[in-house]
């Protein structure tokens, strides 16, 4: 197998396995507050405390993938332009 056709081997098993993970699973934990829905905060003395919700992802914790998210798009504009 020659070096070209294994890299096009690589990159289809990894388009295909984040396609199922998309399927499987549309949404990821938020990166900017680590799926907790808000941010962590110290007070004076150091100790952990909440702080304030997420705007990202509205305090769920969760955000949609991007995979799924362009999916979501496309089938939208499908559905549209065949009406």
């Amino acid at each position: 197998m020659t070096l070209i056709a294994l890299a096009i081997a690589c990159l289809f098993v990894v388009t295909f396995g984040y396609g199922a993970l998309c399927a499987g699973s549309p949404f990821g934990t938020c990166r900017k507050c680590n799926g907790f829905g808000f941010a962590m905060d110290t007070d004076r003395k150091g100790r952990p405390k909440r702080g304030k919700s997420c705007r990202r992802c509205r305090a769920t914790g969760k955000r949609i993938r991007v995979g799924r998210w362009l999916f979501n798009r496309a089938q939208r504009i499908y559905r549209e332009g065949t009406r």
